[in-house]
């Protein structure tokens, strides 16, 4: 059955928020990734939905660039005042694993779904780790949310590649001053 763990739900959020908010997004290109993280059956997403979830990706990229793990709680304890209704349990009709929501209803608009479950995610990330639990990748051409992978240095790049291209600029950048 698919994977409805809070780092899985975290990690669709930030994989949603970079093709919503640095790509060119349609219904056929987020539905992708929806269905690349377990979503199944029709994914009936329209322009109205997209334009709803990219409003999403805005406020929940704030959170990955909030200066401190206490700006980010504010954030979240805003987003989930304002999306999340009561937990409850649900298999969309015995259709997948037993996991929990917080959006209004299995069939809620799309936009509050991915609010709703994403602000949870990353709510419970932040609580289990005690800091934020991504960012935004510190190449000032890029600026894509990354999900953080836990342990070890903290991550400051959304790739190897922008890190390199940083790296590189930098050194260019001193050598032409000296």
């Amino acid at each position: 059955m698919e994977d409805h763990s809070t780092k899985a739900m975290a990690a669709r959020a930030v994989e949603l928020c970079v093709v919503l908010l640095h790509e060119e997004p349609t219904a056929e290109s987020v539905s992708r990734v929806l269905r690349r993280h377990g979503e199944q059956g029709a994914l009936d997403l329209d322009e109205g939905d997209v334009r709803a979830m990219r409003g999403a990706a805005a406020r929940l990229v704030e959170v990955l660039g909030a200066p401190d793990a206490g700006a980010a709680a504010a954030l979240l304890n805003r987003l989930l005042a304002e999306v999340a209704g009561p937990p409850r349990l649900t298999s969309h009709g015995g259709a997948t694993s037993w996991h929990l929501h917080v959006d209004s209803r299995d069939d809620a608009p799309w936009g509050e779904w991915f609010l709703a479950s994403s602000a949870m995610a990353l709510a419970v990330l932040l609580a289990d780790s005690q800091q934020i639990p991504g960012g935004l990748c510190s190449s000032g051409t890029c600026r894509r949310p990354y999900l953080g992978a836990g342990g070890g240095s903290p991550r400051r790049y959304c790739s190897s590649r922008c890190a390199t291209r940083s790296r590189v600029a930098a050194h260019r950048a001193g050598r032409s001053t000296a």
